[in-house]
């Protein structure tokens, strides 16, 4: 059995750089050639490599890399009833992903993401992996709807039917599961959070598991107020990529949640010195804020656009860099 330490745990976001036939087998299953559970099958390979790395590195809470995952939002999308295929959309720079369009009503089908969970688990020698899916806020904002024509329904029925999913996690022994809401910064306003937070109670409550929420990249710092009221456990935020800005918020609204806290800048090949990042633990440590029992060391959001190479040495030092300061504080 591994035992999480008990100040400045390491883990990760979730997604890492697609290794071995990942990228192929996705495109093999889009165009029919494989089934779901041979694709499932085929994919271990590429989990395997993953969570290789992670040992590597040290992680405490690993993930399985999403190396089934085509898209955070389109591959939840395929899986759950009332979607169909979109256009292709551009994101950002270079980057685009087939926008996903609700054309009926929500349900849940079947277990989408609990394979790959389950297979990590079993070739972690002991170490737990986090369950992560897409958190029903940033499905919706994501998605074109066509049928419900009102936000706050669409992700109320995205919640209960993602709630099946998470229920599923927890029965097979999952003890951290996150949901990821990159878009909730994206539209910092408080009525938007308000139906994330309904939402939250739909996904959680009752579960005897970590509940952990995702932000990243964006204006954290007009919602972080609002995002406080959102029954969860901890709240993971990106600090790195926007050079700490958020310290001195988290002070002035008093931040009464276990916190994930971004260490590493994922949009930059820059490897961060072990020194570097213990030098950014120790900028929060100084502001008194929260103990080191309830700050949790991770990058600043998934690792996918990373060469493997540079992924891995900045998980390394991240982790180097924990341990030296579980000695400090």
């Amino acid at each position: 059995m591994y035992y999480v330490p008990d100040k400045f745990p390491t883990t990760v976001v979730g997604s890492y750089p697609k290794l071995g036939k990942a990228e192929d087998l996705i495109r093999q299953r889009k165009r029919g050639e494989l089934g779901e559970d041979e694709f499932h099958v085929l994919v271990q390979e590429s989990i395997q490599e993953v969570i290789n790395d992670y040992l590597w590195a040290g992680v405490d809470i690993l993930s399985d890399g999403e190396q089934s995952r085509e898209d955070m939002v389109v591959y939840f999308a395929e899986r759950l009833e009332g979607y169909v295929g979109g256009e292709w959309v551009r994101i950002f720079d270079n980057v685009y992903f087939r926008k996903p369009v609700v054309a009926g009503k929500i349900r849940y089908k079947s277990p989408m993401a609990i394979e790959d969970w389950v297979y990590a688990s079993s070739i972690s020698q002991g170490r737990p992996v986090k369950a992560i899916l897409t958190g029903p806020y940033t499905m919706a904002d994501w998605s074109f709807d066509l049928y419900y024509g009102d936000r706050r329904e669409l992700v109320i029925e995205l919640a209960k039917a993602l709630r099946h999913e998470i229920e599923g996690f927890v029965k097979r022994g999952a003890r951290y599961v996150q949901v990821d809401e990159p878009a909730l910064s994206t539209r910092p306003f408080k009525d938007d959070v308000d139906i994330a937070k309904e939402a939250a109670k739909i996904l959680f409550h009752g579960l005897d598991v970590k509940s952990i929420m995702h932000v990243c990249f964006g204006r954290i710092e007009r919602i972080l107020e609002y995002l406080l009221e959102i029954p969860v456990d901890q709240l993971d935020l990106e600090f790195k990529n926007s050079n700490f800005r958020l310290l001195p918020f988290l002070a002035e609204y008093g931040f009464n949640k276990e916190l994930g806290y971004g260490v590493i800048d994922v949009h930059s090949l820059q490897v961060e010195s072990i020194n570097e990042v213990l030098s950014d633990i120790e900028k929060l440590m100084k502001t008194g804020i929260l103990p080191p029992e309830k700050i949790y060391i991770d990058p600043d959001c998934g690792l996918k656009r990373l060469p493997r190479e540079i992924a891995r040495q900045k998980l390394r030092n991240m982790v180097e860099a924990a341990k030296k300061a579980r000695e400090v504080w």
